[in-house]
Parts: structure tokens; sequence; C-alpha cells
């Protein structure tokens, strides 16, 4: 199984375009190591030939085009076979609207995600007029095959505000246990995480690679700065630093690949020369980078 980093950085990207913090100014003026980075979303394969596409990020078209995998061959068609979805954010769904030209899309999301994409972002009633969408619900804790790789989701909790109002907590958030049919090697898609509970440290148990939320260093990163009013916990988030933090409870897992993606523009980690990165590196664990494609 191949996982492959298509972006990497939280919502906005990095450099944010609306953004002076000192990360985004030291990637635009060079000052310090650092890559720009996109929005995050993983291509995942059981044999480097199909892909599956998890999360749609608004920089999808970019992202495609900087892997030749995703290429398209006769006839417009693609390696693309399916989207999954972790959440309804825009982040994460908008780039489905850029997929408009093709023959279809399959997508597969928990009956609250698409709840929110019809009534509230709606981001499904607006792509339906495009082009067919065939809706394959995700049910947490049920597994499913894709074809070479079975997935199975789990519940995320989470206290962020649920801005479109679709009355449940079930199937808001979810991680995506994924195991490798032929070899039985596991890996999770974890990109939005505000607690590490016991039901998603189980979820973490015997797997062998683990993509996961890395928004924020500190808690009151944001507020910090001057550029918000709220914690990353606030934002549905695990702040990664300190005691508590994700860092601290992650580094101790016996897990060969540990893996930071979806990092907020503020984190320092972004710069490869700041203390904040050397101490991920030195606890065992890498911070994703578009391109990085892992094979498990």
């Amino acid at each position: 199984m191949w996982l492959r980093v298509l972006g990497s950085a939280a919502g906005g990207g990095y450099p944010q375009w609306n953004c002076s913090c000192p990360t985004c100014r030291a990637v635009r003026e060079g000052t310090r190591p650092a890559r720009a980075r996109t929005q995050s979303s993983i291509a995942v394969s059981p044999d480097h030939e199909k892909w599956f596409l998890f999360n749609a990020s608004p920089d999808i078209r970019a992202q495609f085009e900087a892997f030749p995998g995703l290429h398209p061959g006769d006839d417009r068609v693609t390696p693309l076979q399916a989207v999954l979805l972790s959440d309804a954010e825009i982040d994460h769904t908008l780039g489905l609207l850029l997929l408009r030209e093709g023959r279809g899309i399959s997508l597969h999301a928990t009956e609250a995600t698409h709840a929110t994409m019809r009534s509230g972002t709606g981001v499904l009633t607006t792509l339906e007029r495009y082009c067919p969408v065939e809706w394959t619900p995700v049910v947490p804790g049920r597994d499913a095959s894709l074809g070479g790789i079975t997935y199975r989701a789990f519940d995320v909790p989470t206290a962020k505000h649920d801005r479109f109002g679709t009355g449940t907590d079930t199937g808001r958030v979810v991680g995506y246990r994924l195991t490798d049919e032929t070899t039985g090697t596991v890996a999770v898609y974890l990109p939005g995480v505000q607690e590490l509970t016991p039901a998603v440290l189980d979820e973490l148990e015997g797997i062998d690679c683990l993509f996961i939320d890395g928004t924020c260093w500190r808690d009151d990163e944001m507020i910090r700065l001057g550029l918000a009013q709220k914690t990353a916990h606030d934002m549905g988030h695990l702040s990664l630093g300190g005691p508590g933090g994700s860092l601290e409870q992650l580094s101790r897992l016996p897990i060969a690949r540990k893996i930071y993606i979806h990092i907020n523009n503020t984190n320092p980690i972004l710069l490869e020369d700041s203390p904040e990165r050397r101490e991920v590196e030195e606890s065992g664990m890498d911070v994703a980078h578009d391109g990085l494609e892992v094979e498990v």
C-alpha cells in the first residue's frame, strides 16, 4: 500500500494568502529553511495504479498536476477511483467542485458529512448539477473494501462548534484505518483530532504508519500571534507541544512511521531549523511535506 501526500498544510495553505506571521514571512522571503505547502489531502493506492483520494482540498488541481500517478490516460480517464471524506470542512471538500469535469464521482462519507454538504455548505447540491455523484455511506466501525484496501472509519469526538447545525455528533469527524488486503499492513489517516481518547488510541494499536493532526504547536498559538480568539482545542485540534500534547503521547507508541499532517501556517515545526522541529524529529516523528510518499 502506498500513501502519497498531496497537501500537508491546514486550511489556507502555507504561506496563507492573508497572513504575515513569522512562519509565513520566513517562507515568502526565504530567510529560514521552509517549504511551501498546499492544503491537506492524501492519495492511497494498493498497487500504484488505482488511487483513492482522502479529502479534496481547494488546491486539488495543482496537487494532481504535481503527481504523475494521477494524470489522465486516454479519453480523460484518470486513475482516481473514489473520494473519501473525514469531515465536511471547506478545506476538505471544496476540491470536489473542481472534479466536476469528470464522468462522475464516487464519494464515501458519513451521513453527518453528507447532510452538511447537502444542506449546510451546499457543495454537494452544487456538484450534482454538473456531474453524477454516487454516495457510499461510511459507517464508523464497519469494514468496507475498496478493492485491494479495506477501510474502517472511526469516530473522533469533537466539541468544535457545528456551524451548519446538522444536529448530530456521530460521524461529524472520522479517522480512517486502512488495511492492505494482500500484506495485512495497516495505516491510519487522522488529520483532525481534539483529544487522544482511549477509543482513538485503540485504533492506533498494531498499525505500521500514522498520519495525524499537526495543526498547532501551542494551544493558544493563534491568540498569542493576535490572529484569532480561539485555541487549537476550540477549533477541534490537539496541540503538539507541552505536557499532554500529542507529541508527548505519540512518541511512546511503537509505530514505525508517525507523521504530522494538516499543519497550520503558524506552527513553528514548518521551519526546518526551529527548536520545535528538532523536538519532533528527536521524538521519532516526521513532518509531512507535499509529495512525500510512504510505502506501508
